[in-house]
């Protein structure tokens, strides 16, 4: 099979890495369970090409992503749910629907985005998700204020958004002053449990929890992203860290002969440039 610049390619390509007697092993071996994780790790990598501003990486790693896609909808079309087809038609419906500015008569083009027009949109949407659901049998619970915050983001972005969800109905509160406060309060809990006793616990998890939640509820006080901001101390701490290890090569030694006063002293150099 040679490689080719239509989708139909990549989706014959999955095909016949997932025909038993013949394909891959490893991918007949895999649900989509275990290919979730590699999902969101493809995710993260198309995002820090873009951070990167590599556009020959970024190409790359769009296609891992788009194999990503390729890959879940050949399992849910070996379990006979549904198609690539079914999936672009899905989201091409969307796109249409939620645009009628750009897709719609000329009426609708010519009065742009109405006020109002895409809350209505999406009370649509999911009214029919409603009923495609029990039509098919499949539970369909009332969500909660919460639910729209998948679990799977990461744990500072979820305790943002979650934050944020509940802001809306007025569970908040009202500057930043009161927050700090909280993450003084929490860490005197978590210095508590810590002195009762040395070795870790869940209780003392439960308290170091409560303290990045409150750090995240001040960073969306802030007006500050907390994975950006963390983001940029970690490649801070990473520049420095390379710091460390150049003095050690200069001095012909490893990091580990160093001392933890050298290797401040390489820090400090490194924090002052």
């Amino acid at each position: 099979m040679k490689p080719g610049r239509d989708i139909q390619r990549l989706i014959d390509i999955m095909a016949a890495l997932r025909t038993p007697g013949t394909g891959c092993p490893w991918d007949l071996e895999q649900d989509f369970s275990t290919i979730a994780p590699y999902t969101v790790e493809e995710a993260y990598e198309v995002a820090d090409a873009i951070r990167r501003g590599d556009l020959d990486d970024l190409r790359e790693e769009l296609g891992d992503l788009l194999l990503q896609v390729v890959y879940h909808t050949r399992m849910a079309e070996e379990a006979d749910k549904f198609a690539f087809a079914d999936v672009v038609e899905a989201v091409t419906t969307k796109m249409i629907r939620r645009h009628p500015h750009v897709f719609g008569d000329e009426d609708a083009r010519s009065a742009g985005m109405a006020k109002g027009m895409w809350d209505r949109i999406k009370a649509e949407e999911k009214a029919e998700r409603k009923a495609r659901r029990a039509a098919l049998g499949l539970p369909d619970p009332e969500p909660g204020h919460l639910d729209a915050v998948p679990a799977v983001f990461p744990a500072l972005v979820e305790a943002e958004k979650l934050q944020r969800l509940a802001a809306r109905v007025g569970f908040d509160w009202g500057d930043a002053r009161p927050v700090m406060a909280k993450i003084r309060e929490e860490l005197d809990e978590l210095e508590v449990e810590i002195l009762a006793d040395g070795d870790t616990t869940p209780a003392m998890e439960d308290e170091l929890g409560d303290v990045l939640f409150a750090v995240a509820n001040l960073a969306r006080h802030l007006g500050i992203d907390p994975e950006a901001a963390l983001r940029r101390t970690n490649g801070k701490f990473r520049s420095r860290f390379a710091a460390i290890e150049a003095a050690a090569r200069d001095r012909g030694t490893t990091l580990e002969a160093m001392t933890l006063d050298e290797m401040e002293a390489a820090w400090q150099a490194a924090k002052g440039k």
